[in-house]
């Protein structure tokens, strides 16, 4: 009888290789939930176009982020594993991936052969959306043993509390013209068919904001990246906001990214190295982005007690 808790992130190619990336793209943007469009339309624009030529683009910037370790999403998700099984030494705590490998069905039966009587699924999406956290769902569900969702955690104080210390730390460094908090993009098709992340992202801005009374809210811009394909998204752009802001002669600008818990291609290459070029290249001056949690210890004991809490405690004591 133990009680097992299954981390999950977004996933990453096997490796930064055109073919790897080709096969990790073919699967994640063939699920219905991240593009709405008919599987008729879709399929053969994905196949005969976008494949072949997003593919080897996506694998060039893989190699700028790929470390010894590999990728760093997974690599850091791995570390958040090891540090939430160190505070919860009487669970069975292990990760997945929506896309690729480890495979989440997989996976939570394997826990459960291995004694699970119950496993909390904690997705690492702070905020819900249909295209991050609904795929998660379908597939535990799909594995056909005991399990508890965790939907979002973007709400939860020790959460906020720890991106205020996050933005503080940052702040104290130096002045900042503007404070940018910068969430991936959806489709705004979504949030008119009632997604709740546009709301959510708002509450989880507004909720930081309140830990820290010492950063004026006329600094603070809610803004939103990673746009994919020609339909609209939500706005305002990251990329577009630090254009903006140089012209109105905010030159220096901190960043953070509250939908990332773990540095991916969207902080490492498109924050770090795509939107600094551009804020650059527009004359601004200071660059500043606030890492996601990583290997905060003070976010894996955030995720070992939102497990615990959200069996209520009885598994943790029983166990």
């Amino acid at each position: 009888m133990k009680t097992g808790l299954l981390l999950v992130n977004l996933g990453s190619p096997a490796s930064p290789d055109t073919a790897a990336v080709k096969r990790y793209l073919r699967e994640f943007l063939s699920d219905p939930n991240v593009i709405e469009l008919p599987k008729w339309f879709w399929q053969p624009l994905l196949r005969g176009i976008i494949l072949p030529t997003r593919s080897w683009r996506s694998a060039t910037f893989y190699q700028h982020i790929w470390t010894q370790s590999g990728s760093p999403l997974i690599a850091y998700t791995q570390l958040m594993t090891e540090q939430v099984q160190q505070a919860l030494p009487d669970w069975d705590v292990r990760y997945a991936m929506t896309y690729g490998d480890p495979d989440i069905g997989d996976t939570l039966r394997a826990m459960a052969q291995d004694g699970c009587t119950q496993t909390v699924v904690l997705p690492l999406f702070p905020q819900y959306t249909q295209s991050t956290t609904q795929p998660i769902i379908q597939q535990a569900e799909a594995a056909g043993v005991p399990i508890t969702v965790v939907h979002h955690f973007y709400e939860q104080p020790a959460y906020q509390r720890i991106l205020a210390r996050q933005l503080r730390d940052a702040l104290s460094q130096r002045q900042y013209d503007a404070v940018l908090f910068s969430y991936h993009s959806i489709p705004t098709a979504m949030v008119r068919h009632g997604d709740p992340y546009q709301a959510e992202c708002e509450a989880t801005t507004a909720g930081v904001l309140d830990y820290l009374p010492e950063l004026s809210p006329e600094l603070v811009t809610t803004t939103y990246q990673s746009k994919f394909g020609p339909m609209p998204w939500l706005k305002p752009y990251l990329k577009n906001t630090l254009m903006q802001l140089v012209e109105l002669g905010k030159r220096n600008v901190l960043i953070i990214t509250p939908s990332f818990v773990a540095d991916c291609l969207e902080t490492l290459e498109e924050d770090n190295v795509q939107n600094y070029q551009t804020f650059k290249a527009s004359g601004g001056d200071a660059y500043q982005l606030v890492p996601p949690m990583n290997g905060d210890p003070a976010f894996s004991q955030f995720l070992a007690d939102l497990a615990v809490a959200q069996l209520g405690g009885a598994a943790h004591a029983h166990a």
